[in-house]
């Protein structure tokens, strides 16, 4: 053996056991038994816990040159916040720039994770033009292991050419890959825009205003129907509102490839907080709703209708927030989340009573693995995976500061609040990657996750 991991409780898949885990040439290879190594962990008192996928962040940025603002973290950054919090592998969204087909912005993105990210990865190519070469795409994309394809019903050019992103999809139902889609009608967003400025409502409190729920009901009602005429399993993502949450669970009911993701700021927080003086750091896409849509997800969790919680991690710096030139319909959207999302979900889920010792590793890794194909080479614990474990200490209590974590953004939007459930150690394919939250591996040595197309899990 390489590694063992001795004496904790150990979350496999049919229900915790205390039990040692070994390991050797970054897989598991044994579960209990007798077994040594050079190097050991004593693990008692402790989970062992499967290493977190967080299937969606924006670790490359959709255009560069100058004068262009972006967030503020890459690949190295973000994948050294998200080994601190547990997070093993991430799932990035990867744009075409002007004048590029998928295909070269992929390869692109592939090259800069190769030589930056710490953690595992895999790539998500967004689909910006559905004409004849981006739909053929898919099929090679597909080919190349990158089963899926991100599709924005928020942008106005979606509306210019329904048609076109109905072929993709169907041609995605072909080949087996999953259509990720973030669902918000562009016309209601841009009426409200209007409406506002109209009124001379100019205040980032204002904000929830410009992309109101009924924006993310229509969009996710519409994305239901996409997915029954072509069939082609369908991924809503950051999903944060009880109207749209509903409209899913229906589709679900009927049979749909339909699956859900929320994030963690739609769990935690609530719109009350733009009235803050520095509310407009709290704005994401969707905006924060209000505390009966918090609780439809928590309970969208508790009965299965939500899939995943993942970060949508796209941060910038307070100051880019901040920004006092910038109207409600302009705030930068997105925050740091990656180091805090497991903790978060532990300590407010797990440790409260809320959620399963189960069900959080379903959410944190087990499902994007089995939706994304890379299960069980992530996303549990067995002989034959490899070897991505975090030792969990549901005891450690911090206060969490921004300021000090990984993230270049410089604050979280949970400053202040002490966090119960944080990793001791964090362990990618069996290498020691982060002792608590100091992280010891080095840029360039994640590893592209290779995925199967689409099966129905």
């Amino acid at each position: 053996m390489d590694l063992v991991i001795k004496g904790g409780t150990v979350a496999i898949d049919g229900g915790p056991i205390m039990t040692d885990v070994g390991v050797a040439d970054g897989r598991i290879v044994q579960l209990g038994g007798v077994m040594s190594a050079d190097v050991e962990i004593d693990a008692r008192d402790k989970f062992v816990l499967p290493g977190g996928i967080d299937p969606h962040v924006h670790l490359t940025p959709p255009v560069t040159g100058p004068g262009v603002d972006s967030w503020a973290d890459d690949f190295e950054v973000g994948t050294r916040a998200a080994l601190a919090g547990g997070v093993t592998t991430v799932g990035n969204m990867s744009f075409a720039r002007k004048g590029e087909q998928m295909i070269a912005g992929m390869e692109r993105d592939m090259a800069d994770a190769a030589a930056n990210s710490i953690a595992d990865y895999f790539q998500h190519p967004v689909l910006l033009n559905p004409d004849k070469t981006g739909i053929d795409q898919i099929a090679e994309l597909t080919a190349m292991g990158h089963p899926s394809v991100k599709i924005f019903l928020s942008f106005r050019r979606f509306d210019r050419d329904v048609s076109g992103f109905l072929r993709a999809m169907s041609q995605a139902a072909d080949v087996g890959s999953v259509v990720l889609l973030h669902c918000e009608d562009a016309a209601i967003m841009g009426c409200c825009a209007d409406r506002l400025q109209d009124q001379g409502l100019t205040e980032h409190r204002h904000y929830p205003e410009t992309r109101p729920v009924e924006a993310e009901r229509i969009a996710t009602e519409r994305a239901v129907g996409y997915c029954e005429t072509t069939g082609a399993a369908s991924y809503i993502v950051h999903l944060s509102s009880q109207a749209a949450l509903q409209a899913c669970r229906t589709a679900r009911a009927r049979g749909l490839p339909l699956y859900v993701e929320t994030r963690p700021i739609y769990l935690h927080l609530e719109r009350s907080r733009f009235d803050e003086p520095d509310g407009a750091k709290y704005a994401g896409a969707p905006p924060l709703r209000d505390d009966a849509d918090r609780d439809a997800l928590w309970a969208g969790i508790a009965d299965g209708t939500v899939s995943t919680v993942a970060t949508d991690h796209a941060p910038w710096t307070l100051e880019q927030k901040l920004d006092s030139t910038l109207g409600p319909h302009q705030l930068r959207q997105g925050m740091a989340e990656l180091e805090t999302i497991m903790p978060m979900l532990w300590s407010l889920g797990v440790a409260t009573g809320r959620m399963s010792l189960g069900r959080f590793v379903e959410m944190t890794s087990s499902n994007a693995a089995k939706l994304f194909g890379m299960y069980p080479q992530k996303g549990c614990i067995a002989p034959g995976s490899d070897a991505d474990l975090v030792i969990w200490d549901p005891t450690e209590s911090r206060i969490i500061d921004g300021a000090t974590m990984h993230s270049k953004a410089g604050y979280s939007p949970y400053d202040g609040w002490e966090v119960t459930g944080w990793p001791t150690h964090t362990i990618s394919r069996g290498e020691i990657v982060a002792e608590g939250s100091r992280v010891i591996g080095q840029p360039g040595r994640g590893l592209a996750v290779p995925r199967q197309p689409f099966d129905r899990p």
